[in-house]
């Protein structure tokens, strides 16, 4: 169980003394106070502090411990591709296309260093290029120019290309190359000059937070060697590199064509940018070396270029361009990346493409500091999303780290699972279902049943890094193998099994294991209140009811739909009912969602002052479903209560026994899609994981 006990304390983050260049203080004095702190002068911080100043938010400070782009930022190449799978990540792009390229010329007069030299995105296989032509048609929809080109065109467009090996491309024109170090100059220029303040060679040492009447800490002020800064805001804009693995080389090579477009080939992991008179090559690889020990005086320094690591790019980039192999070396440049454990595939996406999606993430992040929340959807951004049993286990964060960096240029299939750091939530149903043949899922942890293989169980392994650092990959790995012929744009190869399933639960009776479910108490002096404000319909029924309703947020915008049992008061009986003297509510949230909606609501109880407990039973107790017009039938033989419908009416649930065990039923009425759209009477069971039936 979890709950959500306050520790007050003087500082959340601290740093040792750093080496300031020259010795020298901060470029400009210290704020007695600001409206927002922004840490970090790279890509992201630059784009934070100049949304913020333009949006009205004009005494923001940002604080930067040696100068401008001095992490990644600096050497980082600065591609800007229009295209991705997420239809946020495109209108994310951009605007930050439209910053760099149009918006701060005209506001400072400055050029940013944008080059429109457009992309091309290299399909080597059918599957790739299917994925190029779905991004064509999200493209469309935003007014994003592209043309799916065969290898002879593409031949045409850059002339130094080997298109032997090529199903085809995607030649986006609009794309281009940015300036790291124009970029940021320009951004801060834009944001002091509507009154922002940029000070470098300054660097955090601490934040100071203060605890309320509420038990809630709240930011107090900002920490440095130079003084400290009075502020309710900061934004931590300055990252934390983790593997030193992001490698360019940049070879010799006369060009008569010097606006050729910049080239990504994802299968063979490599892409080349045109820069002056050289081509430049980099790439991510599957064997990142993890930087464990960030020094505080690396700033912009280097790492030695190891050629064993970078060679699988130099060898992908001469079958691009074969005049490469006859090239001499200009310079090499090899710094850390940055990377996040993620459990989407958007996660990734601010760390190695934190130039690109600056301009977008920037302006989501001034809007929601703010007006309280971003204009877009941007849950897959939002670090709230993560459990703390994953984000506390340091296994979980190097494995994940290293699967998202590993498949950043993998094909985006609808159907992909991770690999990475497996097994680390599950229920007691979870060996059983295995030896059944249950594929399973992974959300948050969770392991939760997909679909069921006839051929036998596909238990999940433990994670082999794939065969990076000398590890033996796993062999006749099952689960690896079916996951393998998921991925496609079509029907995947089970589907006809999903189908059996569906029509069993039509024409009979299914079971569903739903105990990766979020489930929360919501009690106390201020329970009605509180809900009163979080959901949609009206859950203040008679004890016993449940409500089906949406949460929603200030703007009026869902932030979930969930089930709401309103319980009697009474004395606890743990974990299926929590003490309670007045008001009380159970709350059940789709798995994938639970720890975002949990701290929102967690988020409105503080804002609100609601004096009122959200407690989390997830880990405590499991849900199964019984659906189909068979399912009373079974169920009647299990339970000791009256289904029918006069005696369990529709929308209400109450304690009964199981087979000898204390659970709590719940009839609801679902929709369910398979082929058809019908209503299926069903039962959900919460139990005990202790003692489940």
């Amino acid at each position: 169980m979890r709950t959500t006990m306050v520790m007050s304390r003087t500082y959340v983050f601290t740093a040792s003394a750093p080496s300031i260049r020259g010795g020298s203080g901060p470029t400009k004095p210290l704020p007695k106070s600001a409206e927002a702190v922004v840490i970090g002068g790279g890509s992201l911080g630059c784009q934070t502090v100049y949304h913020l100043a333009k949006m009205g938010m004009t005494n923001v400070v940002l604080l930067e411990r040696d100068r401008l782009t001095a992490g990644t930022t600096w050497h980082t190449a600065g591609l800007l591709w229009q295209l991705r799978p997420s239809d946020v990540e495109v209108e994310l792009l951009a605007h930050t296309r439209q910053v760099i390229s149009h918006d701060l010329e005209q506001e400072t007069g400055l050029e940013t260093g944008w080059i429109q030299n457009g992309g091309l995105f290299i399909a080597s296989n059918k599957q790739r290029l299917d994925e190029y032509k779905r991004l064509m048609s999200l493209g469309k929809v935003y007014g994003i120019e592209s043309h799916v080109l065969s290898p002879a065109e593409t031949k045409d467009l850059y002339p130094l290309m080997n298109v032997d090996d090529l199903y085809g491309t995607l030649y986006v024109p609009k794309d281009g190359t940015m300036d790291p170090a124009g970029t940021c100059t320009t951004l801060s220029r834009a944001a002091t000059a509507r009154g922002a303040t940029v000070i470098e060679n300054c660097p955090v040492t601490g934040i100071q937070v203060s605890t309320d009447d509420m038990g809630v800490k709240r930011v107090k002020a900002v920490e440095t060697f130079h003084g400290t800064i009075q502020t309710p805001v900061v934004v931590n804009c300055a990252g934390y590199p983790v593997c030193c693995s992001k490698m360019i080389i940049v070879p010799v090579i006369c060009l008569e064509h010097t606006n050729m477009p910049n080239v990504r080939d994802h299968d063979a992991s490599v892409y080349l940018r045109l820069q002056g008179d050289a081509l430049s090559v980099g790439g991510y690889e599957q064997n990142p070396v993890f930087w464990d020990k960030v020094s505080d005086k690396f700033a912009f320094s280097l790492f030695d270029l190891d050629w064993d690591v970078f060679m699988q790019h130099i060898e992908g980039a001469i079958n691009r361009v074969p005049a490469l192999e006859q090239t001499g070396i200009k310079s090499t440049v090899c710094g850390p990346g940055m990377d996040i454990a993620c459990d989407t595939d958007l996660s990734i996406c601010m760390c190695v493409a934190g130039m690109m999606l600056g301009g977008g993430c920037g302006r989501e992040l001034a809007h929601w500091i703010i007006h309280g929340r971003p204009e877009k959807d941007m849950y897959g951004y939002d670090i709230r999303r993560f459990h703390h049993s994953l984000t506390d286990n340091n296994k979980w964060i190097r494995e994940r780290s290293h699967e998202s960096y590993a498949k950043n240029y993998s094909v985006v299939f609808p159907f992909d699972e991770p690999l990475a750091s497996r097994n680390m939530r599950t229920d007691p149903f979870h060996k059983v279902l295995t030896e059944q043949g249950c594929v399973f899922q992974e959300r948050h942890g969770w392991e939760r049943p997909g679909w069921f293989n006839q051929d036998g169980a596909a238990p999940v392994l433990d994670y082999d890094w794939y065969g990076a650092y000398d590890i033996s990959k796993n062999q006749n790995y099952k689960y690896n193998e079916l996951l393998g012929k998921e991925y496609t744009f079509d029907y995947p190869p089970h589907h006809h099994v999903i189908k059996n399933e569906c029509l069993t639960c039509r024409h009979g009776v299914s079971v569903f294991n739903m105990s990766y479910f979020g489930k929360f108490y919501l009690t106390g002096p201020d329970a009605k209140k509180a809900a009163d404000w979080l959901f949609s319909a009206d859950v203040n029924k008679i004890p016993g009811s449940t409500v089906y309703t949406c949460m929603l947020n200030k703007r009026g915008g869902s932030e979930a739909d969930l089930t709401v049992s309103r319980l009697e008061a009474g004395a606890a009986n743990l974990p299926l009912a929590p003490e309670a003297n007045g008001d009380a509510y159970y709350l059940a949230i789709g798995g994938g969602v639970a720890e975002h909606n949990w701290n929102h609501i967690k988020t409105v109880l503080q804002d609100e002052g609601l004096n009122c407990q959200l407690t989390d039973y997830s880990e405590d107790m499991g849900m199964i479903s019984i659906q189909g017009p068979k399912s009373r039938e079974v169920l009647q033989e299990i339970l000791d209560t009256d289904l029918s419908n006069e005696a369990f009416p529709f929308s209400t649930h109450k304690v009964c026994n199981a087979a000898g065990h204390k659970v709590r039923g719940r009839t609801c009425l679902s929709v369910f899609l398979a082929g058809w759209l019908y209503w299926s009477v069903w039962l959900a069971v919460i139990f005990p994981f202790h003692s489940h039936p």
